[in-house]
């Protein structure tokens, strides 16, 4: 298991993503597979996400990997809860194809095994992404 907390600024969520596909790495899941841009593509969403719309001034997020026999388990938390509460999955819309916003979940929508919204204490919530991998991949 791997968990870090970052600071709620667009420089930590991209560090978030760079140190998910690394910690991949060092498990056995090398750079540039299917389920490393997987997992990065899901972890810089999800972060960004937690930047952008779970902000609380002077709180981070944290992202927490667990490499489990068959999957990567991603978990993202920020410290917001309440409305407006992010889709359930099945419930991610599309976006537009040019703008700038609206893709937060699609990654995972589109990507994850299952994913799920879950409340934390105290006031927080965790996006939950599993991402199969593959046998071949070496380490736990």
């Amino acid at each position: 298991m791997f968990t870090q907390r970052f600071s709620s600024t667009p420089r930590g969520a991209r560090l978030a993503r760079h140190l998910a596909v690394h910690q991949l790495h060092a498990w056995g899941v090398p750079y540039g597979t299917d389920v490393s841009d997987a997992v990065g593509l899901i972890v810089g969403e999800l972060a960004a996400n937690a930047v952008t719309h779970g902000r609380v001034p002077g709180r981070d997020f944290e992202l927490t990997l667990t490499r489990l026999a068959d999957r990567a388990r991603t978990e993202v938390t920020d410290a917001r809860t309440g409305p407006p509460y992010p889709p359930d999955p099945g419930g991610v819309g599309a976006s537009r194809p040019l703008g700038e916003r609206g893709r937060g979940l699609l990654p995972a929508e589109a990507l994850a095994e299952r994913w799920e919204v879950v409340d934390r204490e105290p006031p927080a919530k965790t996006v939950r992404a599993e991402v199969g991998v593959d046998r071949d991949c070496a380490g736990h």
